[in-house]
């Protein structure tokens, strides 16, 4: 089978880094019923962390942000790969992006069970044309 990418919408919030910040935020999003298609955390500066969030429904994202007092970045483009977990499956993306010059700001990737993977992937936005085209973006 053959791995799909797909162009995702995310943003991010910055937040408190401290036990039990992250489980707060996507509890507000699960009871709003905010279907997130995946998530990334990580320190940010003095004392925050970041969190991007991918969700299924920009708009409902948005809804709860506002109602929390969140405070959003711009929506920002990126890419889900998902496809059959097999070795390379990740490198197969990296060096195609890599033959056309395009560089990688940042990926995080993991195994879903069953045999499959899936992969966040983020190019600066003046490449996202060009990267779609390479990874065959639909």
């Amino acid at each position: 089978m053959a791995d799909r990418v797909r162009e995702v919408d995310y943003t991010y919030l910055m937040a408190p880094n401290r036990a039990g910040q992250g489980a707060r935020i996507l509890a507000e999003l699960g009871k709003a019923g905010v279907n997130l298609v995946a998530c990334s955390a990580f320190p940010g500066k003095r004392g925050t962390s970041q969190l991007d969030l991918v969700p299924e429904d920009m708009a409902a994202l948005r809804r709860v942000a506002r109602r929390q007092g969140w405070r959003l970045s711009a929506i920002k483009k990126g890419f889900l790969v998902e496809g059959s977990d097999k070795i390379g499956a990740v490198h197969r993306h990296l060096r195609k992006l890599a033959e056309a010059k395009i560089n990688v700001t940042a990926f995080d990737a993991a195994c879903a069970g069953k045999g499959r993977y899936a992969m966040l992937l983020w190019v600066k936005p003046k490449d996202h044309g060009r990267a779609a085209k390479t990874l065959g973006s639909r």
